[in-house]
């Protein structure tokens, strides 16, 4: 009927292939427009923190078990994937208030989330429902891991961890993120748990080193996290977000970025001493040249300035990464 009305206020002729053929124009444009709300929705810029030290764990097992299958990494690096779509969809339907408040005070790729419900682009259980999607998907990842490939008994219970562990940041009722240490089980799910499982499902085992590789990556994350939550403070103030920005202040909240950075720095050094490899410290001297810059900006209250804030959390995450791809290069060359 919309395509009538148009015709007539056109002049124009609706036979059948005209009208066949604007349907399909129309349903193109809005298929196209769904499929990029999906892929804004899963955020596949920020897979990498998570992806990386499973493929650091992967390699550590290559190195140090000789122990490696391509089947393994491919199906397990599903696995992490999933997982992560299961806790982003899930963020956004459950921090919707959160997100709009903080959509209403300018864009932002750090804060917000994606803004496609809020901009009508998808219903608002879509997300629920993806998440539970990829959730029920990531288990039969993990049951075609164990059963399937012979990965080890602790496939399925750590698997389920990182699992739950995603899933309930944001959702309810456990909600991770209003106890106010919810930043410390992503710097587990993050950290140590991807390095661990890459390393696991490859050698069934977990040498020492694993530990001491996953510690600085985990606070790191936690420090992504914490400066993450900066420009998203008055949001969450409002919508009785009680995370660490919240709980501390943000005067507070940058001392403690401050501190998690120096501890950062000194983990990293004696993981050199405890089997990382060596030539891991010149590789992640750009990490920590960025780790510096941001935590000078820190003290010098710059993140009160909108614009500088989103270059920090820019240069932040690259020292996670950063700090990740060190050692993996590093055992590589």
């Amino acid at each position: 009927r919309g395509l009538g009305d148009v015709y007539k206020r056109q002049g124009r002729g609706h036979t059948a292939v005209r009208i066949l053929e604007d349907i399909a124009a129309v349903s193109k444009s809005a298929l196209g427009t769904r499929l990029g709300a999906w892929i804004a929705l899963a955020r596949p810029a920020f897979h990498s923190v998570a992806v990386l030290p499973f493929v650091l764990g992967t390699v550590v097992a290559w190195r140090t078990a000789h122990a490696f299958r391509w089947p393994i990494l491919a199906w397990g690096v599903a696995g992490v994937v999933l997982i992560l779509l299961a806790t982003y969809f899930a963020g956004e339907y459950w921090d919707v208030e959160e997100d709009t408040l903080s959509g209403q005070r300018g864009p932002s790729r750090f804060a917000g989330g994606s803004q496609v419900v809020q901009r009508g682009l998808l219903p608002r259980q879509a997300p629920l429902y993806g998440s539970l999607l990829c959730l029920g998907l990531a288990v039969g990842v993990g049951l075609l891991l164990q059963f399937g490939y012979g990965t080890g008994g602790w496939t399925l219970p750590l698997g389920l961890l990182g699992a739950l562990g995603g899933f309930f940041y944001s959702s309810r009722p456990v909600r991770w993120v209003r106890l106010g240490w919810g930043e410390l089980w992503i710097a587990f799910c993050y950290g140590w748990l991807p390095v661990a499982v890459g390393c696991y499902l490859q050698a069934a085992s977990l040498p020492p080193v694993v530990h001491w590789l996953a510690l600085p990556i985990g606070w790191s994350i936690l420090n992504v996290i914490l400066l993450n939550e900066f420009p998203d403070y008055p949001a969450d103030l409002q919508a009785g977000k009680a995370n660490l920005a919240v709980r501390l202040g943000l005067e507070k909240a940058a001392r403690l970025y401050v501190l998690v950075a120096v501890v950062t720095w000194v983990i990293f050094a004696l993981s050199l001493v405890r089997g990382a490899p060596r030539l891991a410290a010149v590789l992640a001297l750009p990490a920590m040249a960025a780790s510096v810059w941001v935590t000078l900006r820190m003290q010098r209250a710059r993140w009160r300035d909108r614009s500088a804030l989103e270059q920090m959390c820019a240069a932040n995450l690259a020292v996670n990464l950063g700090l990740t791809a060190a050692y993996i290069l590093g055992y590589v060359w």
